[in-house]
């Protein structure tokens, strides 16, 4: 199985400028790997860092030191110093994220927002829609809610559509921030099973998981930020 993301002595410290310059490390020395098929878990207390690792594993965040690669196209991409078109074309390509909320667009349906990273892909709207009508029925979202705008849903209604829309391509890397915190127990099952469908297509699966029930479901590793150690599945570090 090959590694699509390798991370080297990341180190991450936000610089407040408005308050004097004052620093806020978050972590560092970073080093961690994921690969084809299966699960790396980010664990830490509130407050550790493993949001913002995963932003930056998503260049939403500049990292302060260290390197991710990321394999795209079949090489691996430095994405700490790609330019500003290659990590569009990675984030088009090869990464999904699944954020902890959705950001809503006004006036655009529940169906053209789960489809519409197809549809950046060239798929037709017809095999786009129904792709998406299909995620968003195994996410028991009513038919009836389709054509709607999700700023009308109720908060864990915008979670399962933003978990649709993340799912929708089957991305090589996916990145997965606290997926099912606002889900009910039945809906977080459906996550879990859409998580090894996408492992047992290939895909490499970066998340954070509060639910010890559902990271115990879907983790093969287990990287603790705070021991910057990793621990497979059945207990033993590496």
């Amino acid at each position: 199985m090959q590694t699509m993301i390798d991370v080297q002595g990341l180190t991450k410290v936000f610089t407040l400028h408005n308050q004097g310059g004052i620093q806020l490390p978050v972590f560092s020395g970073i080093d961690f790997s994921a690969r084809q098929q299966e699960c790396t878990v980010l664990f830490g207390e509130s407050g550790s860092g493993k949001s913002t690792l995963l932003r930056s594993l998503y260049a939403n965040y500049l990292p302060t030191s260290g390197s991710i690669s990321v394999r795209h196209r079949g090489e691996m991409v430095d994405m700490t110093g790609a330019p500003s078109q290659t990590l569009l074309q990675i984030r088009r390509e090869t990464i999904g994220y699944v954020s902890q909320f959705l950001r809503v667009i006004p006036r655009v349906s529940a169906l053209d927002v789960v489809a519409q990273p197809l549809r950046e892909r060239g798929v037709d709207e017809h095999r786009a829609h129904q792709k998406a009508g299909e995620l968003l029925e195994r996410l028991h979202i009513p038919e009836r809610l389709w054509s709607l705008p999700p700023g009308t849903f109720s908060g864990g209604e915008q979670q399962r559509v933003n978990i649709a829309r993340g799912f929708i391509v089957d991305y090589p890397v996916l990145l997965l921030d606290e997926p099912t915190a606002s889900l009910d127990q039945r809906n977080a099952a459906t996550v879990v099973e859409l998580i090894q469908e996408a492992r047992s297509r290939g895909t490499a699966v970066v998340g954070i998981f509060h639910d010890a029930e559902v990271r115990d479901a879907v983790a093969d590793h287990i990287y603790d930020i705070a021991s910057q150690s990793t621990i497979v599945q059945d207990g033993a570090a590496s």
